[in-house]
């Protein structure tokens, strides 16, 4: 589709031509006018910043696998029972309706339940989900401008929920991924039975989101008339379940419709992984770590002998920790010995050793600057062992 159809002005036109050239070399598997223009709409139609944008997501699919997490992924029986996220149909504007009933979900008895890479998998699982969903419909539809709605029903949110570090870290963490991974996707957000502690929240979002995305947002609170009214505006009643105002039901006539999508509900705690952390061992030392930015240690061992042993011991409290081991070569450049890696060190005690190969430096590295609110607590043992006293 030409850039004359899509009504850009002079300078859009140029952006979006020289955002083209400056990315080309990308590969991309769609390169079409729309796809371009929704990174140029991010970040006001600025190309460097959308061009770095789009980069770092492609750098992001590569890791996370989202290209092939639709045939891979095996989701994991607590998720699928207890996390409510499911499509419902399609709006006016003949896009994706998706429904999450995230007032009723145990987060945090979820967070309890998974690793957090497991938790990584899902997230890029749900927001492929999504994107799966808005191509189906451009299929369809032949409209590559199609963009999806999503409601979300905030109704029994607690405050419980809404204090801990971990359930808003895990929020934030999902609506960040999607936001700076698939731009301008939402054509529209309902959120229906807002508690009045949401504004709290919706002040930790608003930060991530994009110029154009807050205008999206439609924020109700327990009045079901005023917020079934305005869904009923924007989707027929046919793809809006009867217990939010419509007239979809199950084939049993449930109104909830729980084939498309189930109400969440608190996670039993058989299904945690653990009941009990790592201890902490009498001779580890102790560090704390801050939230965001400066939210990073290093500590330097000096090894004197080639092929001595360098082994580690830790754990923390209060969440995973990112963790890297590297040296410096002759030119000054790190290289990496362990690379960065995001370690469940609350869940279990983390051990490694490796053998260095030469005399040097070497640095350890525990990262919490991706952790918006939690500072982590690291008990860690740290030493050098000549090579000699590794026979026995």
């Amino acid at each position: 589709m030409s850039g004359s159809k899509l009504e850009l002005n002079d300078e859009q036109q140029v952006a979006l031509d020289q955002f083209r050239d400056e990315v080309k070399d990308c590969q991309l598997k769609d390169s079409c006018d729309e796809y371009l223009l929704k990174w140029l709409n991010a970040q006001d139609f600025d190309v460097g910043r959308a061009e770095k944008m789009l980069r770092q997501s492609l750098e992001w699919r590569r890791e996370s696998g989202a290209d092939e997490i639709l045939q891979t992924y095996v989701q994991k029986e607590v998720l699928t029972n207890y996390f409510s996220a499911g499509l419902v149909g399609i709006d006016k504007f003949d896009g994706p309706v998706f429904v999450c009933v995230i007032g009723r979900v145990d987060i945090k008895g979820l967070l309890l339940s998974v690793t957090h890479k497991e938790f990584l998998n899902f997230t890029t699982w749900l927001c492929e989900t999504f994107a799966l969903g808005i191509n189906q419909e451009i299929e369809r539809t032949g409209k590559r401008t199609t963009q999806l709605t999503i409601m979300l029903d905030f109704e029994h949110f607690s405050m419980r929920q809404m204090a801990s570090k971990q359930v808003l870290e895990a929020l934030l963490e999902m609506i960040r991924t999607y936001l700076i991974n698939y731009p301008n996707s939402f054509r529209r957000v309902f959120v229906v039975n807002a508690p009045k502690i949401f504004h709290l929240l919706f002040a930790l979002v608003k930060p991530i989101l994009s110029p154009t995305d807050v205008p999206k947002i439609k924020v109700f609170g327990n009045d079901k008339n005023e917020w079934t009214s305005a869904l009923l505006e924007e989707i027929d009643a046919e793809y809006v379940p009867s217990y939010y105002g419509g007239t979809l039901t199950d084939p049993d006539g449930n109104p909830k419709c729980p084939s498309k999508l189930n109400m969440g509900g608190e996670v039993p705690a058989s299904y945690y992984l653990s009941n009990n952390g790592p201890v902490a061992k009498d001779y580890m030392e102790t560090m704390t770590i801050i939230a965001g930015a400066g939210g990073r240690k290093k500590m330097k061992y000096k090894v004197d002998v080639a092929s001595s042993i360098l082994k580690w011991e830790f754990m923390t409290e209060g969440g995973d920790i990112r963790f890297r081991v590297y040296t410096k070569n002759a030119k000054g450049s790190e290289e990496d010995l362990v690379l960065p890696c995001r370690v469940d060190s609350h869940l279990a005690m983390e051990e490694g050793q490796m053998a260095c190969d030469e005399p040097g430096k070497y640095v350890f590295e525990f990262d919490n600057t991706f952790s918006y609110l939690r500072t982590k607590k690291v008990r860690y043992r740290i030493f050098v062992e000549p090579p000699s006293s590794e026979k026995v």
